[in-house]
């Protein structure tokens, strides 16, 4: 059986291809073109998974956190192909902080939503790190979603309609590990009672569901990385719980099951890993003493490498990444870091291009409208073309990525014109002052150039390359770390990040963006040449 190291041997063996291949090329193809797939379906930072089916099609919510549009909702139509449905919230409510104001809240932000569909409607419950819980519906995933706060704080909300309509919303925080059954009001308006339903120590994350007139309740157990599921005939309980599955050994924590639409059950959940942050596997279920395993009985309890797909017949997809920046709106792959200032960027100044205004900020961390997508595993090469003519003094703007350690190349524009700079900034934490090496300026020759970011998930660095117009690709700077970690950064995977601010004295210029362009093989290197990252 082929793994999935096997599979990432194979794309490395491809780089010659890559040369021959054009600038654009889909990301990590999880669909093996035989009637199988290989986990992960997304080799990206998709985490807090909740998943739930609606007909023939599939819905995946995942977490965004200070990312602006916030709380992304994926589509598929067989859990193993997934393309972008749209995001419940067009911009962060509730706190300055949103808007990058202080620190921002980086880290924070929305967590763990809950998605399900009941009686023609969508509805989610998320609650964003120290707000209230927020209850939404829309008649179409892609929104308009009508939004409203419930009265307390509901940790990673597990929000359920029982057979007979009504609607509750069980929590609990590793903190405590007691498990709570809010009931809401007809309208999900109030919460008519709440009532401790059960305990599991350290347990958080909960997903709820109910199969053949059993209520299953799962969740995750951050501090041993695993999860727990309990069944009860009652939600009042009592309840039994046993462990299932974990990150370290058989394949991931956090996550549920979710039914197909011939009667069999599919599983997802999260695992966490230290580059490229915390991804989605998918797994075949089987059912043995009335409880849900993940793998199949010849190999249970554990997520495959590879597996049959769930749903056969339909075509490979993945969500969008590269962008000629034609349309009137941005891609639905693009995030901003917190809120934008909307008039600070624009697709309509100049046609055809993505134009960053350089707006006021101390340093990168507290920049606005530094846009983002994910990165990709288990490589990605990300090129851009920029435009530097309308830069002021003061101004940095150029490619990078956005996490624990960002890595940067920086034009700016000085007494002897405009100069292209690497740079690598790593977070330090809250109060702790983020650390900066910088290497010599490059001067450019010209207002235009591309730039290169290599991301490499396996080997876990980075590198970051220029050239001019036609001319030859140049790299510039060391190579710097691919890191994940929920302590300092963003507690996301390392993001692509285009950025444009001023630190200076005076009123900032701009940069245009003419076009992003993505693929996941390396680039062909001479003989010679250094290897890629």
């Amino acid at each position: 059986m082929t793994t999935r190291l096997q599979r990432v041997a194979r794309a490395f063996a491809t780089m010659l291809v890559g040369s021959l291949l054009g600038a654009a090329a889909p990301a990590w193809q999880s669909d093996n073109g035989d009637g199988t797939y290989s986990n992960p379906p997304l080799w990206a930072d998709y985490p807090d998974p909740d998943v739930i089916r609606v007909g023939e099609d599939f819905y995946f919510a995942t977490t965004t956190f200070a990312n602006s549009p916030g709380l992304r909702i994926l589509h598929s139509r067989d859990l193993v192909n997934w393309t972008i449905a749209g995001h419940v919230f067009p911009r962060l409510t509730g706190s300055p902080a949103f808007d990058l104001q202080g620190r921002g809240v980086y880290r924070r932000g929305i967590y763990a939503p809950s998605l399900r569909h009941h009686d023609g409607a969508f509805y989610l419950a998320v609650t964003p790190v120290g707000l209230h819980t927020r209850l939404c519906r829309a008649v179409q995933v892609q929104g308009p979603w009508d939004c409203h706060e419930l009265d307390r704080e509901a940790f990673d909300p597990a929000l359920f309609f029982d057979t007979d309509g009504q609607a509750y919303i069980a929590t609990s925080v590793s903190s405590d590990g007691t498990i709570t059954l809010l009931t809401l009001s007809a309208d999900l308006r109030q919460v008519t009672d709440a009532r401790k339903i059960h305990y599991i120590r350290g347990a958080e994350g909960s997903k709820l569901i109910k199969r053949d007139g059993t209520y299953y309740l799962f969740n995750a157990i951050p501090r041993r990385l695993g999860m727990s599921i309990s069944r009860a005939r009652s939600l009042q309980g009592p309840w039994e719980t046993i462990d299932s599955i974990n990150t370290a050994q058989t394949g991931g924590h956090q996550g549920a099951i979710v039914d197909l639409a011939d009667g069999r059950w599919w599983g997802f959940v999260m695992q966490d890993q230290p580059t490229i942050g915390r991804i989605t596997n998918f797994s075949p279920i089987f059912w043995k003493d009335g409880w849900p395993v993940w793998g199949t009985p010849e190999a249970p309890g554990r997520v495959p490498a590879r597996a049959t797909k769930p749903v056969q017949g339909q075509p490979p997809a993945q969500p969008a990444t590269s962008d000629e920046f034609s349309e009137p709106v941005l891609g639905l792959q693009w995030a901003w870091n917190h809120n934008p200032d909307d008039a600070m960027w624009s697709l309509r100044e100049r046609p055809g291009h993505l134009r960053l205004h350089a707006g006021p900020a101390a340093d990168y961390w507290h920049a606005r409208n530094t846009l983002t997508q994910k990165g990709q595993g288990p490589f990605s090469r990300n090129e851009v073309s920029l435009d530097f003519s309308h830069l002021a003094a003061g101004d940095q703007c150029g490619l990078g990525t956005l996490g624990k350690v960002n890595g940067q190349l920086a034009a700016t524009r000085g007494p002897d014109g405009l100069s292209l700079q690497w740079r690598r900034i790593v977070d330090q934490g809250d109060g702790v002052p983020q650390t900066t090496e910088e290497g010599p300026r490059i001067a450019l020759t010209g207002p235009r150039a591309e730039l290169r970011l290599e991301m490499n998930f396996v080997r876990k660095q980075a590198s970051l390359s220029w050239r001019p117009p036609e001319g030859a690709w140049q790299r510039l700077g060391d190579a710097f770390e691919l890191v994940y970690d929920w302590r300092t950064g963003t507690f996301q995977g390392p993001q692509v990040a285009l950025f444009c601010f001023h630190a200076g004295s005076g009123a900032g210029g701009y940069m245009d963006v003419d076009w992003f362009h993505f693929s996941d093989l390396p680039v062909a290197l001479p003989p010679g040449s250094a290897s890629a990252p």
